[in-house]
């Protein structure tokens, strides 16, 4: 923290700041975004020596499924509606099979990982039960 005398929050300040903004509803990204921009804090983990995320767990705030992989959910499952009303649109129905390859492969990193279940398996239905849009 030697390079960032100049931010005015000491590290539990930082990390409370993090736990009020999850309750308020912000993924772990927006929280940075929104640290860096209306706070002054450039780096959570350089003040407080963890991640948002890390925080996060900490907590018992963090989420079931990881952000990056929720957010690729999120988009198959605006492409599947899309296709649902545009039967013939192959270019995206081919981006959708590219999506729902690299959730597929993101998911089994994260099985490894020990972040999702073994048994996780994706599938369309499931994805929408989990989007909610």
């Amino acid at each position: 923290m030697d390079d960032l005398k100049w931010v005015e929050y000491s590290k539990e300040e930082v990390e409370k700041l993090v736990v009020k903004l999850r309750k308020e509803g912000y993924q772990a990204a927006m929280i940075g975004l929104i640290l860096r921009d209306q706070y002054g804090i450039p780096s959570v983990k350089k003040i407080t020596g963890k991640t948002i995320t890390k925080i996060l767990e900490e907590h018992g705030l963090a989420s079931e499924i990881p952000e990056d992989l929720y957010n690729l959910i999120k988009r198959a499952v605006r492409v599947a509606n899309h296709l649902e009303k545009h039967k013939k649109d192959k270019h995206s129905a081919r981006g959708l099979q590219i999506l729902e390859s690299k959730i597929r492969r993101l998911a089994e990193y994260y099985k490894i990982q020990g972040k999702l279940p073994k048994d996780w398996k994706y599938s369309r239905e499931l994805a929408k039960l989990i989007v909610k849009e």
